[in-house]
Order: structure tokens, then sequence, then C-alpha cells
């Protein structure tokens, strides 16, 4: 087994979530070197955050740095495909921030690349990878806490910010839908606990309720999933996405995930409980025996290591690439596929 330094840089630092991104490879002894952005306000900030990094001028430069293993992204939404089949064509691994695709086209190039290559392309799920409540609920579902799982219920709502938002958030073209954007998390989530290793989309709607002024927008949209284990179980799954989280919550999202077992269930509150426990990561257990409220401080977050791992010893221990790949897909054609709901005329932006 390989212990050598991983060393990796960032390419396209258009949304937040790179710093989780970089935070989670530094965790696991990931070694930054370098990165690009087209944007002088971005590159400054994500230099102030990491000095160590050396800022390049041409995204090529670390293209054919052949030092560098892994390359980060959370470019445009509509770039982070292009991106990672020009770094597996490089001989690199990468990983992308959500959604990891806005096509389908896309998606099947960089599994045709991605197969030719045999490179790693993980799309970083941080509702699950990043949430300690999610990653034990993982934990208890494996030991057979609530016995098979048959369906999951995930939750996606967002807080919007207008005023701090890019042109490109409000077109269709660059960021891919809601379904496809926030909802890549929820159908993440839907094959890992219920081990589906086939899956398609029963129904799926979408809507633009309230911010008629962006006609390319979806603030609303929900699917129907139906799904098949190895051992030829069908499962189910229902995910719901919306961008109305209220001001007067205490976070940017109250996200939520239920998992139904046979022999019980689990809730997570993911970032709030409302009018209730101060902070995040609450995980509610039911089983035969009662009511239990599992603490998740202490638990380890392996995205980061076993990613580490699986880019020295080319194994899939972070992420099967199947199932990166499936969850990308069901979105995809979910929000290819969904049926878009009539707002009321006079709807407007409250």
């Amino acid at each position: 087994m390989r212990t050598e330094t991983v060393r990796f840089a960032a390419i396209g630092l258009n949304h937040a979530h790179i710093y989780g991104q970089t935070n989670l490879l530094l965790r696991a002894g990931a070694e930054l070197t370098s990165f690009y952005a087209a944007e002088p306000d971005l590159a400054a900030q994500y230099a102030r955050v990491y000095p160590q990094a050396k800022q390049v001028l041409d995204p090529r430069a670390i293209l054919e740095d052949p030092a560098i293993h892994l390359i980060i992204s959370a470019a445009i939404p509509d770039e982070r495909a292009p991106l990672g089949i020009a770094a597996m064509r490089h001989g690199k691994d990468y990983m992308a921030d959500k959604p990891g695709f806005t096509t389908l086209a896309q998606l099947e190039e960089a599994r045709r690349v991605q197969a030719e290559t045999g490179r790693i392309y993980s799309v970083c799920f941080s509702e699950r990878f990043e949430n300690a409540a999610t990653v034990r609920a993982g934990e208890l579902v494996k030991a057979g806490a609530i016995g098979t799982v048959v369906q999951t219920i995930g939750l996606g709502p967002h807080r919007v910010n207008l005023t701090v938002r890019p042109a490109w958030f409000f077109q269709r073209q660059r960021f891919g839908g809601i379904i496809n954007d926030i909802g890549s998390h929820q159908a993440d989530q839907f094959l890992f606990f219920t081990g589906a290793t086939r899956a398609e989309v029963v129904a799926a709607q979408v809507a633009n309720y309230r911010y008629p002024q962006y006609p390319e927008f979806d603030d609303f949209g929900d699917l129907l999933l139906r799904g098949m284990t190895p051992e030829g179980l069908e499962v189910s799954g229902y995910i719901r996405v919306d961008w109305y989280t209220p001001d007067g919550l205490g976070t940017w999202g109250d996200g939520r995930l239920i998992i139904l077992g046979t022999e019980g269930y689990i809730e997570v509150r993911k970032n709030i409980d409302i009018a209730g426990r101060h902070g995040g990561n609450h995980l509610f257990l039911v089983d035969q025996k009662g009511t239990h409220l599992i603490d998740c401080r202490d638990v380890a977050l392996p995205y980061g290591p076993c990613l580490v791992h699986d880019i020295l010893n080319r194994t899939e221990t972070a992420m099967p690439q199947a199932h990166c790949f499936l969850a990308s897909e069901l979105v995809l054609r979910a929000q290819e596929m969904a049926h878009r709901l009539k707002a009321r005329e006079n709807t407007t932006n409250a």
C-alpha cells in the first residue's frame, strides 16, 4: 500500500464549496500546491485562505504538471465536466463540486474517458461526506440497526440569497436545473442507504412559483425514484428540493433525511433542530426498543482519507465510480423529463 503525499490543485473557484473540498483533503494529509481562477476577486480570497498555494495564470500549468495527482473544482457547473475530462486525459484524478454534470452528453463522455483512462471522477456529495450525523446513519444502517432499508426521503431546502448570486445561477444551461443541482445530494443518499445499484426515475416535476423575473430558474422540484439492490429487492426514494428557506431560520436550510427500515427508522436533521437542540448533526433512531438521540460529535468523516487512499492505491473505498455516475444520471434524467408545474400569473417575489 502506497503512503506518499497526495498533491492536489484547484481550478475554478466559483462556488464556496471549494473551501470545503480543499479542507477535507488537507485534513486527510494531502498537499495543496497551486490554483487557477479566471476571476481576480475569487483568486485573491482563495490565496488569503491558503497562502501555501501558488497561483498560476493558465490552467494548463496545472493540467500538465506531472507532480499533481488530483484536481478539484467548484467552477460554474457546466464547466466542471469538461475540466474533469481534461484532467483524466492528462492522467489525473478529479473531484468536482456537485453537480458534476449539467447534461447527459457530458456524463456519457466522462464515463467513456474514465473507462479508457482508469482515473477517478469523484463528485463531492458534501451533505453525506461532510455531515457527521449522515455518516453515523450509514454506520447504523450497515450494522442492521433498522433492518432492511426500503425507502429514503430526502428534503433539501435552501436559502436563495438573491443579492449575492452571480448571473449564471439563473441560467438553465449553466446550472442545470434545481433537481440536477440540489437533488444530486439526495440521489446519492438514496443509492447509498438503500444499496441500490440500478435505479430509474418514476416521476419528476419542477416549478418557478416565486421568481418570475428569472424565467429559466426553478425554485421547487420533487421526484420519485425506484431502485433495485443486488439481492433483487425493489426500493423507493422521494426527494424534494426548494429555494424557499425563510430569513427567520438560523441556517441556510433545514435539510432532512429519513431512512425507513423494516425494523425501525432514522431521521437526520442535518443543519438545525428547529426550536430545539443547538447546532446541527442531530440523529434520531427509532427501533423496537425505543427512541434514541445519537451523539455524533466524535464521528470521523471518511471521504477525504478514503479518497487519498484510492488515489494512491487505485481502489474505490471513498465511493464506487459506478455509484457516482448513477447518482448523477438519475438527477439529469429527472431534470430532463420533469413536468413544469404552472404558477399563478399574479405570483410575485415576496
